[in-house]
């Protein structure tokens, strides 16, 4: 017996004995679609908290600031239901397709245009775990970190 059959008969094995999940599986692999493995990462720096200002009306909006080499992304997530809306900028202003990575959502499932002056606005983003991914004209990404929304 050489290594290919041992493995292939340790995989038979699992397969029938502890199969994984079907969602795990699709999971896994939208994990890699979503591998952009050239992209800058911007981190979390700042994270407000939802407060409504003095005398405005209107539900409060949570601020996020990513922070990146060369650069940041400041995002206003605003609740609307279930879903939220990201509303923002990219500094420098640049203009990028904007995509969301989110569990729920196929790869380019949710995709806008950042203007050239980097403003964007994402609707209908589920709650959940969130990462936004901008592919400048350069042909460069910046990734965003995982945030729960």
């Amino acid at each position: 017996m050489n290594d290919d059959e041992l493995i292939a008969g340790v995989r038979a094995a699992f397969d029938a004995l502890d199969p994984v999940p079907g969602e795990v599986l699709a999971a896994a692999r939208a994990a890699i679609a979503w591998k952009a493995p050239s992209a800058t990462l911007a981190e979390l720096k700042r994270d407000r908290a939802a407060r409504a200002a003095a005398g405005v009306r209107g539900p409060a909006a949570r601020v996020l600031t990513f922070a990146c080499p060369g650069g940041s992304v400041e995002v206003e997530v605003s609740t609307n239901g279930r879903d939220r809306e990201l509303t923002g900028r990219l500094v420098p202003s640049v203009p990028a397709l904007v995509e969301v990575r989110h569990r729920d959502v196929p790869p380019d499932g949710i995709t806008v245009r950042a203007e050239p002056a980097g403003l964007f606005c994402v609707p209908g983003v589920p709650e959940g775990l969130v990462s936004l991914v901008f592919r400048l004209e350069d042909g460069t990404s910046i990734v965003t970190s995982w945030i729960r929304l």
